[in-house]
């Protein structure tokens, strides 16, 4: 689980590609606001970058691992609350 996640029980969600993967220049970036590695007109480079902010805002954390020729893996962690009047 990522350092900046918060203490206590979280669930985890996965997604896994098996697609080129990234290099570590690539994946330091990937949730700046309008960075995109697709050619010009072809997308905003807002998706990751919205998803970070929503994730960290209800106190979750995102953790990416990629390596190149392998695919890429998120990991979103996000707190288990308890419902309301529990």
């Amino acid at each position: 689980m990522p350092l900046d996640s918060k203490p206590g029980p979280n669930a985890r969600i996965r997604v896994e590609d098996n697609g080129k993967g990234m290099d570590e220049e690539t994946r330091k970036r990937i949730f700046d606001p309008f960075f995109s590695t697709k050619k010009v007109n072809k997308g905003t480079g807002l998706g990751l970058s919205s998803a970070y902010g929503t994730v960290t805002r209800h106190d979750g954390a995102i953790d990416v691992s990629s390596r190149l020729g392998e695919g890429t893996t998120i990991d979103v962690y996000l707190p288990i609350v308890g419902r309301g009047g529990d």
